[in-house]
């Protein structure tokens, strides 16, 4: 890729999608600012994903591409969620468990395909755990913080992953 800010934006996106996701958590963000920047990933990935499409067409790109494709559809299930459509529970789910393992999935490959895997297997390690915790936090509702540590989880094992391939790239 040779555009600058399609190569370094994403640095600064994951860490603050899932700071905006924790912060909801918290009850710091408001689902309706949710939904708003769900609908504006979901925009800002379809524009990536065409502009970058032959790019990204072989290597470990074409598993990130992949990943864009459907994290479309997964960001915009949320924002439908969101927007309080039928079975919303249902797609809000499809698009926090989709935005852990999708990213996990192509981390887990980039590892595989990488003369520099330590980054990359860390960030899929930590997104796969996340979605363990999370779940966890449903069939341990009595203890406290296990939705927002899974989220810090994933955030941050994708923050590491996506930082390395844009410093090293």
């Amino acid at each position: 890729m040779s555009n600058p800010v399609r190569e370094n934006v994403p640095v600064l996106l994951v860490p603050s999608a899932w700071g905006v996701v924790g912060a909801v958590h918290v009850g710091m963000v408001t689902e309706r600012t949710l939904m708003i920047a769900h609908v504006v990933m979901a925009v800002m990935l379809f524009l990536f994903a065409v502009t970058s499409w032959k790019e990204m067409e072989s290597g470990v790109l074409r598993v990130w591409r992949a990943v864009l494709a459907v994290g479309f559809f997964v960001t915009s299930a949320g924002a439908f969620g969101l927007y309080g459509v039928p079975l919303s529970d249902v797609l809000l789910s499809v698009a926090l468990y989709g935005w852990m393992l999708l990213p996990g999935v192509g981390l887990a490959y980039t590892a595989r395909e990488s003369d520099a895997p330590l980054a990359y297997a860390v960030g899929a390690l930590r997104s796969f755990v996340g979605v363990v915790v999370y779940t966890a936090a449903f069939v341990f509702p009595e203890l406290p913080h296990l939705e927002l540590t899974a989220v810090a989880l994933a955030g941050v094992g994708q923050t590491v992953g996506i930082a390395d391939a844009v410093y090293r790239y």
